[in-house]
């Protein structure tokens, strides 16, 4: 089993003061496809969730297909070779495929706010330091070797090929590079750097940024400039004080413990423990929490959902053990799962880092203690390539609520499928799962704000956007007031599935690395929004209904249109 090592040989390593880390890092978002596309070489394409379609509120000069339809007027219009009027759907291989737009001619209004033009749209993207301390302590874990560059060069391409499909009105995206000063917790660089781009290069929005500080983010929105995945998880009221320039694809860090309380409370809490070893099995559950315990405002969100459990699902942890870093823990895991052996623990609850488990099922497995072992969804620990790290005798036990979704082979569809159909060729780098994602949710959003670009239309956009339903392989995406959230949501992903963990099952990893190990999703990876978790125990492992682990072949009901890519654009 691999074994953590202080990148820097000392106990001032960087990683010690980890943050969040509910985003952690480009090449672990690869993993994630938790951002509405599929990814990086596995999934399927789940296009992006954004466009908004029918009604008669769109603005001024925006005709989607949908409304044109209802008005009767569809016939009327040329909507050119991008878009496949039998359908009314972008002619790109993509699922669920975005909405065509009328092609847009006349006045779009010139400047109409910071970072645009008559001509142009500036987005910047930002990029980690070459040789980031953090990333590539993380990278060596999974054997990630993209660069900058390579990151850089496929958002290029990427942006070539939406660029010749969506609607821009009169205006083209530019990308800009701007290359981290630090590293992604540096919260000074991350400000300065923030404010350079501010002030310097005056765009309209940034793609991504350092995951591991929020300064990034505050400053950017203090500047009012709008920005996509470029903080760590956050609670959702960090997101509306600071709206509406701050905006996620995945969920926010309330929304998870949401979700992760029910079920706990419906699944989990009050019923047999079942899937532990022979020592646990059978034994009414009792509960500890290990959780990641990196600032006041962890600290805080972990007491909101303690309290949650308690007051809605009757449901207590009889120990909770917090850690600051994964390094640290090295020198209180075995302490802590001692405790929760001698408590008489069957079922240890896991909220943290993807690295951390490297030690802790280590320590378990040394002292004899083989609990059940459930996850949350948090920071890809319910990835294959993270887990395949975990001692597999523990692992074999792991099952839980996950953000991400049934996985697909990237020959059938996806962000590498798809810029391979439009270019020949695979894209330089291999974590395009964070990348393409990022990049569409800007261009579908523009089709919606039309020609007259500002923050707000470009958030009355995305609110007025339908929400886009959950496939087995795509998850449930929406924006706004649509009465899913407490309250008005920043953050896309609605809806979670059911996995547990196959520790003989064989297959490719998120970065398409065949190995033994494999998590498996419940009845084909069905998913459910909250409030929907069944009231009843888990069936995972062998009590599983249809579980899958990776399909072959798209699902009954998914397909994806044969077109001919057209003449990449400029």
């Amino acid at each position: 089993m691999k074994t953590m090592e202080d990148p820097q040989g000392s106990g001032s390593s960087p990683l010690r003061k980890w943050g969040p880390l509910i985003a952690v890092v480009a090449v672990i978002a690869v993993v994630v496809g938790l951002l509405v596309s599929r990814g990086g070489g596995d999934d399927t394409s789940a296009s992006t969730t954004t466009t908004p379609s029918g009604g008669t509120d769109l603005p001024e000069g925006v005709v989607s297909f949908s409304a044109a339809k209802a008005d009767g007027t569809v016939d009327d219009i040329d909507w050119g070779k991008r878009c496949d009027t039998d359908t009314g759907v972008l002619a790109i291989p993509i699922f669920p495929a975005p909405e065509c737009y009328k092609p847009f001619t006349g006045d779009n209004g010139g400047e109409t706010t910071v970072g645009v033009t008559a001509d142009t749209i500036k987005l910047v993207v930002y990029l980690p330091q070459e040789n980031d301390p953090i990333l590539s302590f993380i990278y060596k874990q999974v054997g990630n070797t993209d660069t900058p560059t390579q990151l850089f060069e496929s958002y290029q391409g990427y942006n070539q090929l939406l660029a010749t499909y969506y609607e821009t009105y009169g205006r083209k995206v530019e990308l800009v590079r701007y290359d981290a000063t630090g590293n992604i917790q540096d919260e000074v660089a991350a400000t300065a750097d923030a404010e350079t781009i501010a002030r310097d290069i005056k765009p309209f929005a940034v793609l991504g940024g350092p995951n591991l500080t929020e300064a990034f983010a505050d400053t950017l929105a203090a500047n009012k400039i709008t920005c996509v995945s470029c903080t760590p998880g956050q609670p959702g009221q960090w997101y509306l004080d600071r709206a509406p320039y701050i905006w996620d694809i995945q969920k926010n860090t309330d929304q998870n413990l949401q979700m992760v309380a029910e079920y706990l409370g419906k699944r989990v809490a009050h019923h047999p423990a079942a899937y532990g070893g022979d020592a646990v099995k059978g034994k009414d559950r009792k509960l500890g929490l290990i959780a990641l315990s990196s600032s006041p405002q962890s600290d805080e969100m972990r007491q909101k959902f303690l309290d949650d459990l308690k007051k809605n699902y009757d449901t207590e942890f009889a120990q909770v053990a917090t850690y600051t870093d994964p390094v640290a823990l090295a020198g209180q895991a075995g302490e802590t799962m001692a405790k929760m052996k001698s408590d008489g623990i069957t079922s240890v609850v896991f909220i943290g880092d993807p690295l951390a488990p490297q030690t802790l099922t280590k320590n378990a497995t040394e002292q004899g203690f083989f609990p059940e072992w459930i996850v949350t969804g948090s920071a890809l620990v319910d990835t294959t390539i993270f887990a395949r790290t975990y001692d597999q005798s523990q692992w074999a036990h792991a099952f839980g609520p996950s953000n991400l979704f049934a996985r697909s082979s990237g020959d059938l569809s996806g962000p590498t499928f798809l810029y391979k159909w439009f270019f020949g060729k695979n894209p330089p780098a291999e974590q395009v799962a964070l990348l393409l994602p990022n990049l569409q949710f800007f261009y579908a959003a523009f089709q919606g704000v039309g020609p007259k670009v500002s923050a707000d239309a470009f958030r009355d956009a995305l609110f007025r956007a339908p929400i886009v339903k959950s496939t087995v392989l795509t998850p449930q995406i929406s924006w706004g007031d649509h009465d899913i959230w407490p309250t008005t949501d920043y953050a896309g992903l609605d809806d979670q599935t059911e996995i547990f963990w196959n520790p003989t099952a064989t297959g490719p990893d998120e970065l398409g690395k065949d190995g033994t190990g494999m998590w498996a999703y419940v009845d084909g990876g069905k998913r459910y929004l909250p409030g929907q978790w069944p009231d009843s125990a888990a069936k995972v492992f062998a009590d599983a209904p249809d579980p899958v682990t990776f399909y072959t072949q798209l699902p009954e009901g998914i397909t994806l249109p044969t077109y001919e890519p057209l003449k990449p654009a400029g």
